[in-house]
């Protein structure tokens, strides 16, 4: 038999002697005095050192006391103050074992944290058993099949509380996630969002996830009922949804957000909602949209500064530091990112993001495939992956991860206009023409997908339709006119000049001039107008300029030397006349 002492030396008997009792000392099996029960006041000062110790994550001695006030009262809620300990010192089995023998599972708090249990150890389906049987609409509407078999005890507190059958749908949504089956989680997400407005998670796994297209968003919004004292959860909630309207409405919600922000501020007025960190990402987010990336950068540094751990101005920073070029900031941020966080897809797709901006696509792809594999529902890695094959000109590799991404984000119009303008590229232009439009029934504020399809209006020799769209384009810019679209500028000036509307053409290729970039393809297009209204001067200057940017140009090298034949012959007319 194995030695019960555990390695230690036996410890010798003691003689009789010694062994003779002392009168004041109780004889074992002498009969004694039952314990006193414990009353109302000690079980009570036990339960708030449970909860203090559960505050303090002593989560051993939560469980201990815990189990000792289950014990002496087999009160309901302390058998669930048992469960929640066991469940908070990540001992999920047992939490399980006793929430099920409780027989109490009728009581939804119950039933939910035996659901959390198991949606911990992963056990999906189970865990949707355990929620039980429930039916929900398209629209995000349960089907009531209340059979009055389920209690809640604690109805006193529901009040101050998260709707608990809130947090039944928004489990369920995650559930049927985690089992690829996106269109109930979507479903089951907007369920908890509509049973309580203040199940932020809902709304975010539904934004965050593209799960929605803009006009659903906007539905979802309108059928949220607050309480009149959520008016600026309300306006948050609008400032997080916006994304490609003009300025002076976005300025207007944030507007409303801080006058709405004075109900729960101390502060006579809204300066502490505005300075928010979540309220300045959302605008951070809004800036990067519209294509004003110095002005975002700048703001998601400041953000940075004060919370280094932000991770939605962290996304936004990395995405803002790849249009600018800033591969040192993408570096020093990908390292940190990389020893704080390994675990994460974002920190991986930090790393992506610094070798696409030196242009190293094949160390890109490697770690935007690593940020897919840890985390396959993080749209930015899919999408990264496929720019940077597009980048390549592997064609059929980008657009199989477009292809993935636009199935997995039904609500984000990205990947399917990215597999428009790969069409593009093949000049494929009906087809290409079908997925912009597809992209504008996702998302049809977005002013980039007017400019693709007047591209393909273009290409298609239909330029007074290409007129139309570029003009579009440019009245659905969200502010004043940036770098961003230059493009269209110039699009818009070749498409006139086809037009043999001359004036109009120079207007606006001098308005793109006017900007930062000053491209080659806007000089040479300024020129090339100038030379057909017989303006050989201004058409030599700008000649001139574009060949200054690319001078083996062939076009402008050829059409130069053809003005300056042409300014000669004018001049050797006019000396003869």
């Amino acid at each position: 038999m194995r030695n019960s002492n555990f390695g230690f030396p036996r410890i010798p008997p003691t003689s009789s002697a010694a062994a003779e009792p002392s009168p004041k000392r109780r004889r074992i099996g002498e009969a004694t005095d039952p314990p006193p029960e414990m009353r109302e006041e000690a079980l009570e000062r036990l339960r708030g050192v449970v909860r203090d110790c559960a505050g303090k994550h002593l989560y051993k001695s939560a469980t201990f006391l815990a189990d000792k006030v289950a014990a002496a009262t087999g009160d309901p809620c302390d058998v669930y103050m048992l469960a929640q300990a066991l469940f908070l010192g990540r001992q999920f089995r047992r939490a399980l074992h006793l929430l099920n023998n409780s027989r109490l599972l009728r009581d939804l708090r119950f039933r939910f944290l035996a659901a959390k249990c198991l949606e911990e150890l992963k056990e999906w389906h189970q865990c949707l058993l355990m929620l039980g049987d429930a039916k929900v609409d398209e629209h995000g509407n349960v089907l009531d099949q209340d059979d009055g078999s389920d209690i809640y005890f604690d109805k006193d507190a529901e009040v101050h509380e998260i709707n608990i059958k809130s947090a039944l749908c928004f489990l369920r949504g995650k559930a049927y996630e985690a089992l690829d089956n996106r269109d109930l989680a979507c479903q089951w997400y907007k369920a908890a969002v509509k049973a309580d407005p203040l199940c932020y998670e809902a709304l975010e796994c539904l934004v965050d996830n593209y799960m929605l297209t803009c006009e659903e968003e906007s539905e979802l919004l309108s059928s949220l009922q607050f309480g009149k004292e959520d008016g600026w959860l309300s306006a948050f909630y609008s400032c997080l949804i916006t994304k490609h309207e003009k300025e002076y409405l976005v300025e207007a919600k944030f507007k409303e957000l801080e006058q709405e922000a004075c109900s729960i501020s101390s502060l006579s007025s809204g300066e502490t909602m505005k300075n928010n960190i979540d309220v300045l990402a959302c605008k951070a987010e809004y800036y990067h949209q519209s294509g004003e990336y110095q002005k975002c950068f700048q703001l998601t540094s400041s953000l940075l500064e004060r919370d280094p751990f932000h991770l939605k101005s962290t996304l936004v920073h990395l995405a803002t530091a790849m249009e600018l070029g800033h591969s040192n900031d993408l570096y020093l941020l990908a390292c940190n990112l990389v020893k704080d966080y390994p675990q994460k897809a974002l920190s991986w797709f930090a790393v992506g993001c610094y070798y696409y901006c030196i242009k190293k696509y094949d160390q890109a792809r490697r770690y935007f495939g690593k940020a897919t594999g840890l985390d396959g529902t993080f749209p930015p890695a899919w999408i990264g992956t496929g720019i940077a094959y597009a980048a390549q000109e592997e064609g059929d590799q980008a657009m199989a991860a477009f292809r993935t991404a636009a199935r997995l984000f039904p609500g984000c119009h990205l990947p399917t206009l990215y597999m428009g303008m790969q069409y593009v590229r093949m000049h494929n232009f009906k087809l290409a023409e079908q997925f912009f439009t597809q992209a504008k029934s996702i998302c049809p504020s977005d002013p980039l997908i007017y400019n693709e399809l007047g591209v393909v209006a273009y290409n298609m020799k239909e330029y007074r339709k290409a007129v139309q769209l570029f003009e579009l384009t440019l009245d659905h810019t969200s502010s004043s006119l940036n770098e961003m679209w230059e493009p269209t500028l110039v699009n818009l000036g070749h498409a006139l000049r086809k037009l043999k509307e001359y004036q109009k053409a120079v207007s606006y290729y001098e308005k793109a001039l006017t900007l930062p970039t000053k491209s080659l393809s806007a000089f040479a297009g300024l020129a090339y107008t100038y030379h057909l209204m017989d303006n050989f001067e201004a058409a030599i200057n700008y000649y001139h300029k574009a060949l200054w940017l690319k001078p083996d140009d062939q076009f402008c090298t050829d059409m130069l030397t053809y003005a300056l034949e042409s300014i000669c012959q004018s001049t050797a007319r006019r000396r003869i006349v």
